[in-house]
């Protein structure tokens, strides 16, 4: 999880060249722009003052969403905007899906449409 953390700046960035490149499909910018509007409100699912538990729901998100991207953008893509070392994306795309596998197929099949959009 703290490795998930120590990455939010590379991932904000990502985030940001992502949804300013024509070739990411719209279906992936969406999921992008809520999953950010999610972190930014105050109101969580889980509340963020529950020690420990309070950031699950983030992290989890977040790495549903890596999850997601990773196959449902070309990697070239992901790789051109990522602001790190390649290796440090592959490390995370690990850990992303991961914790990724302990969330239901049918919820990870809502967030993206169940359906592979990259080339």
């Amino acid at each position: 999880m703290k490795e998930l953390l120590l990455l939010l700046p590379y991932m904000a960035l990502l985030v940001g060249r992502l949804l300013a490149d024509p070739a990411v499909p719209t279906g992936a910018k969406v999921v992008l722009g809520a999953t950010a509007a999610y972190l930014a409100n105050p109101v969580d699912l889980i509340p963020d003052f529950i020690p420990l538990l309070g950031y699950l729901d983030d992290v989890i998100l977040v790495a549903v969403v890596l999850d997601g991207l990773l196959n449902h953008v070309d990697r070239e893509v992901l790789l051109r905007h990522w602001p790190g070392d390649p290796q440090t994306l592959e490390k995370s795309a690990d850990l992303a899906r991961r914790l990724a596998a302990w969330v239901p197929s049918r919820i990870k099949a809502k967030i993206f449409g169940g359906r592979r959009e990259a080339g």
